[in-house]
């Protein structure tokens, strides 16, 4: 769809002018330059690691920078706080959204800045109609004000997230991966609160890795590339071929890297599994060497399917077999014991300890046999860190690093490093790339080809089409809790595994 450009003579509101930070002897942004103006929607793209958090975090107020200027209406400013940076009308989503679970929508909505009565107290009633008020803004007519965030769904959380932004009269908006967690209804819907923000005169900084969104929004795009900015051109100038290379410094020919290998023995047997109303009658073989793609909406069970399997969830029926032995998993310690590893969704919430250093991260799953009796071998979780580093290349200042602080292509390679470090024979990938740039990607997926010639089994959730026709070597379509349709490789066509994911009814084909 085609967007309207915002005047090229109108002012930025925001401007960077040769930015550089550095923490320690790292340096993170060299030089930058970057600026947003009003009703435009200004995409800003790179690795992960390049520079982009850094250069968000000094806009917003969260950091410093240590040369270069910040311009907020062609002046000068150097905020001491996010606090700050959101009176001068700048706002951040973050993708980690920071709400408060236990507090109603509107209570977070207005958070820190409530409207008082004259006597001082908060004004709940002007509470409430300036939280509505917002969210009919953002077309959210049906999202109740006095309903708990722990109740919402991903999609709302983020409009709740959106809509405190706008309380605070924000005319710059940073939305950083918005869509990552988003299913395809959701993620249109959110497309159109952004139309709707750029008519309004809104400047809006749209960070994503998903080059359609970027293509179908964007005004312009800028790329940068290990801490520089390598171009700021208009959409329309480039292509998602350029966009690759400029963000990777090379041309990368092959973002699914699948390779034949040889397929062995059943390793994992899944029969009439069920699990609550989320599972319901599962059955499929998974073989030494393979990968399985598990493909369905959200919501169609996938994602439950995998912890019943890795003892997350309560198994009601069925049963499931490891290289011809029956398990009764009731526990996540009894699926590693057994040796399933799972790779989570949601890498902050389930699959890092995301204030500790990367060493205890990549640990944590193995400790017992890093343990002298009582004691942890120090030295040996060093250096299995420093291993997971050089074999994950994870861009890190060394095996002490808090995870926090590294990208999110970085953190999901912790992951991956914490669950190959317990010798799986059946690995469950569930999203294995979201919220990674394109060429992380492509690396974890080299690593699942690699880990499928090794003789792992891998058994792969992914939202996106694409990878899972070009990493599979059957595909599994999952419909209201069911598996509806199995296909292999060459029969896995866009149109019969989307068919079967809408609709269930395509043909049940025996596991090969």
């Amino acid at each position: 769809m085609p967007v309207e450009a915002p005047s090229q003579a109108a002012a930025p509101i925001v401007a960077l002018a040769g930015v550089s930070k550095s923490f320690g002897p790292v340096s993170v942004l060299r030089g930058v330059d970057f600026d947003v103006r009003p009703g435009e929607v200004h995409a800003l793209m790179g690795e992960n690691g390049a520079g982009k958090s850094t250069m968000i975090r000094i806009m917003s107020g969260a950091h410093r920078a240590d040369e270069g200027r910040l311009l907020v209406d062609g002046g000068e400013r150097r905020f001491a706080s996010p606090r700050e940076a959101q009176g001068a009308g700048l706002a951040v989503v973050h993708q980690e959204l920071l709400l408060f679970p236990s507090l109603t929508v509107a209570e977070n909505v207005f958070l820190g800045h409530a409207p008082r009565t004259g006597i001082g107290t908060v004004d709940w009633a002007k509470v409430r109609t300036g939280a509505r008020a917002l969210l009919d803004r953002l077309d959210c007519p049906d999202l109740d004000v006095d309903a708990k965030v722990s109740k919402l769904s991903v999609a709302n959380r983020q409009r709740v997230e959106i809509a405190r932004a706008l309380s605070r009269n924000a005319r710059v908006l940073v939305m950083d991966e918005p869509t990552a967690a988003l299913a395809e209804a959701d993620v249109r819907r959110l497309l159109d609160v952004v139309r709707s923000l750029r008519r309004e005169g809104v400047a809006i900084v749209y960070v994503s890795h998903r080059m359609n969104e970027i293509f179908e929004i964007a005004d312009r795009v800028t790329v940068l590339r290990d801490g520089k900015t390598v171009a700021t051109k208009p959409i329309a100038e480039v292509t998602e071929a350029s966009l690759v290379s400029m963000m990777v410094g090379r041309d990368i020919d092959q973002l699914f890297p699948k390779e034949t290998v040889p397929i062995g023995e059943v390793v994992l047997k899944v029969e009439k599994l069920a699990s609550g109303t989320a599972v319901r009658d599962v059955s499929f073989d998974l073989r030494a060497g393979e990968i399985l793609g598990l493909a369905g909406l959200v919501g169609s069970g996938r994602t439950e399917t995998a912890e019943a399997i890795f003892g997350v969830r309560p198994v009601n029926a069925g049963t499931i077999t490891l290289s011809g032995k029956p398990l009764k998993i009731s526990s996540v310690a009894e699926a590693i014991a057994a040796g399933i590893g799972y790779v989570p969704e949601d890498r902050a919430l389930h699959g890092l300890v995301r204030p500790q250093s990367i060493r205890e991260n990549v640990s944590m799953a193995v400790l017992p046999r890093l343990t002298r009796g009582s004691v942890v071998d120090a030295r040996r979780v060093t250096e299995m860190a420093a291993d997971a580093i050089k074999r994950f290349a994870i861009r890190a200042r060394g095996p002490k690093q808090i995870v926090s602080q590294l990208s999110g292509g970085n953190q999901q390679k912790v992951v991956l490093a914490k669950w190959l470090a317990t010798d799986p024979r059946v690995l469950i990938l569930d999203e294995p790339t979201r919220g990674v740039d394109v060429g992380a990607k492509t690396e974890i997926h080299r690593l699942m080809t690699e880990l499928a010639r090794q003789g792992i089994a891998i058994l792969m959730i992914s939202s996106e089409l694409p990878e899972v026709l070009g990493m599979s070597d059957r595909v599994a379509v999952m419909n209201a809790g069911r598996l509806v349709a199995t296909f292999d490789r060459q029969d896995a066509t866009p149109d019969a595994v989307g068919a079967a994911m809408m609709q269930g009814r395509a043909p049940v084909e025996a596991a090969a």
